[in-house]
């Protein structure tokens, strides 16, 4: 019910917008790339000033990201501008109008709504491959699909805000997680990101730090995540949280549990300074008990492996993730790409 409610206040506010633009632009009966002559102004205004939005006339010199700045206090935002108006960029003597708040809260519109694929990786490699390990030249090939497409990548933090429904992200939204913690992210993946400005999730499991050649040190780890990389759970040993194991009691299995979440975000928050918020099951399993003990130990949310973009109504500790393999060419990586479902109105 707080859903619904939430929805019919986005679906009326955005109706009320949408009458009020309908109201300024006349003549025009179909949504345009941008706005042509939709309102009157004096002569050397640059704005219209509205409830809920500003209709403004672009000058020689503004960026989306300066109108984000000057009206949304907020450079990074000039993609709220952009999508509301369906462009890409902007020109001196364009009519645009800047939306001050939130319009799409849950990527809800009258067509259907907006989901968010979360890529995972685990190894990368110069030059070879197999089904769990990257080239280099084909992450970076799918770093700038993602980029000549239109696609923006947020962080797990912008992620569960849109879950919560507390703030809408880009239309075309992308999450990058890459799992366990072998060196080849530090080496491969970090400059390919640090390249394009995306941000991306690291889930390492501890055990595994500090072991050898093939593993990141808890002084890389450290510097990926002062570079972007979001340093968050991924248990202790990587063992299988839903599976009890053979011989192992009811309290035996709770225990061990419990530590593989609980004592893998002491260390990790102990070797980078930062807290953990989310965890990646290993193997993508959990079960009532292991999201129990998540929401009691302040966990926001968790992953696991199933296959699908995630919604906003997604439960926050079962959420989808597309595994990308080393065999996959781009037609294969951007079938991962799906950012809305119309499903429900065909």
């Amino acid at each position: 019910m707080k859903n619904r409610d939430k929805m019919q206040n986005c679906a009326s506010y955005y109706l009320g917008m949408l009458i009020v633009i309908i109201a300024l632009i006349s003549g025009c009966t179909t949504p345009a790339a941008h706005v042509s002559r939709s309102f009157e102004q004096p002569p050397g205004a640059k704005e219209r000033v509205f409830p809920g939005f500003t209709a403004v006339i672009v000058r020689e010199g503004d960026t989306l990201s300066s109108l984000a700045g000057q009206y949304l206090n907020d450079p990074a935002m000039g993609w709220l501008i952009a999508d509301f108006n369906g462009i890409g960029s902007i020109t001196p003597g364009m009519e645009i109008i800047i939306p001050l708040k939130p319009y799409e809260r849950g990527g809800l519109t009258y067509r259907g709504y907006q989901t968010v694929p979360i890529l995972s990786y685990h190894n990368f490699s110069p030059d070879k491959t197999d089904k769990m390990t990257v080239s280099k030249a084909s992450f970076e090939d799918q770093m700038q699909l993602l980029k000549e497409r239109g696609y923006r990548v947020i962080t797990l933090d912008q992620l569960f805000d849109f879950f919560d429904f507390k703030k809408q992200i880009p239309s075309k939204s992308v999450v990058i997680t890459i799992d366990d913690g072998w060196k080849s992210v530090y080496e491969i993946a970090l400059p390919v990101l640090k390249k394009h400005g995306y941000p991306a999730t690291l889930f390492v499991y501890t055990d595994l730090i500090n072991t050898g050649r093939k593993a990141i040190t808890w002084e890389q780890a450290k510097e990926l995540a002062d570079n972007g990389i979001d340093i968050q759970c991924h248990t202790i040993t990587h063992r299988d949280l839903a599976g009890v194991q053979e011989k192992e009691s009811f309290k035996e299995y709770f225990d061990s549990v419990e530590k593989e979440i609980v004592q893998s975000s002491n260390i990790i928050k102990k070797n980078t300074g930062r807290a953990c918020r989310y965890l990646a099951y290993p193997f993508g399993n959990s079960n009532n008990l292991i999201v129990a003990i998540l929401k009691r130990n302040g966990f926001r949310g968790a992953f696991t492996v199933r296959r699908g973009s995630s919604p906003f109504f997604i439960n926050n500790y079962m959420v989808n993730r597309s595994m990308i393999y080393g065999e996959y060419d781009l037609k294969k990586f951007e079938k991962a790409l799906n950012v809305f479902d119309d499903r429900a109105v065909k």
